[in-house]
């Protein structure tokens, strides 16, 4: 079980309609103001639907965190989850840099491989080899926004003493967080990181099943070599507030009273769960402000 306070984050809207700046900035406002604890925007270009038809895409991640953090001035703000193969290696290090200066250190650089290979297809990227390019990509940013001049000739990236300047004001490392419950992604960064996290769909959205996905976390904690209760261990949960229309690969969704949710996403807590990212369905600055009153009765 869960002993430090619990954490509790909400994340923006990405595709589900369309959502203008000026509503994504009152809902960031919004979310501070009322007591969550981080901010988390998904890092995406492009999804198709069944049969490659109607597209849908967001706006663009890093450029929404810097905007966000000029606006906030106490919420943990993430990438949920930066997909290392979009951008060079030094240069996802550099917009990750430069948002925490912005954010005056409160940045989270939460990472993964992507998935989605349509978005791949768009860009012209390879998607079969992507965890081989997210290894040495990991390891590249990692040692950049620990401070180190870097120097790197692999099978992917050339890279000859690339350093992040100006300095950054942190004393410590910028934390960085892996957004995936893959064994190979695991053993890959778990060495190095201080925070985990796994989507509500991996444990088809029940309270019941974290617990085992917590086990097989701490499993290769042992294997990595790291004391699990060292890593912050996170899960995405969906809320649905009473949509018309359930978002894409809606799965299980917590619905019922303000109390009914606290409990279910107590249960999710009390499996050893140390910051849950609330999902919410749909998103609006109603259900942020419904979802804070949720927060309010979990940390009673």
């Amino acid at each position: 079980m869960t002993t430090g306070p619990r954490k509790i984050g909400v994340q923006l809207p990405e595709v589900e309609r369309v959502v203008r700046w000026d509503e994504l900035r009152r809902m960031a406002v919004l979310a501070e103001e009322s007591g969550f604890d981080s901010l988390w925007i998904g890092d995406h270009f492009l999804y198709r639907d069944s049969g490659g038809t109607a597209a849908r895409g967001p706006w663009e991640a890093w450029t929404q965190l810097a905007a966000i953090a000029a606006v906030t001035t106490r919420i943990t703000i993430a990438p949920f989850v930066a997909a290392l193969p979009f951008h060079s290696p030094p240069m996802l290090a550099k917009l990750a840099w430069t948002v925490d200066e912005v954010s005056n250190g409160r940045l989270v650089l939460a990472v993964g491989a992507g998935w989605n290979e349509t978005e791949f297809r768009a860009l012209g990227l390879p998607f079969g080899d992507r965890v081989s390019r997210f290894e040495e990509a990991f390891h590249i940013i990692r040692r950049l926004i620990a401070g180190e001049t870097v120097t790197h000739h692999g099978p992917h990236f050339d890279i000859d003493e690339c350093i992040l300047l100006p300095p950054s004001r942190r004393v410590e490392p910028m934390p960085m967080m892996i957004g995936s419950t893959g064994q190979r992604m695991l053993s890959i960064t778990l060495p190095h990181v201080s925070a985990w996290n796994a989507w509500f769909t991996d444990f088809d959205n029940l309270p019941e099943r974290v617990s085992a996905l917590v086990d097989r976390f701490t499993a290769a904690c042992g294997l990595a070599g790291r004391d699990p209760d060292d890593i912050e261990k996170s899960v995405a949960v969906l809320l649905d507030f009473g949509t018309e229309t359930p978002r894409n690969h809606s799965t299980n969704p917590i619905t019922g009273s303000t109390e009914e949710m606290a409990d279910a996403v107590g249960r999710v807590f009390d499996a050893g769960i140390d910051h849950v990212q609330l999902v919410l369905d749909p998103i609006t600055e109603e259900t942020i402000v419904r979802a804070a009153h949720v927060g309010a009765l979990l940390r009673a």
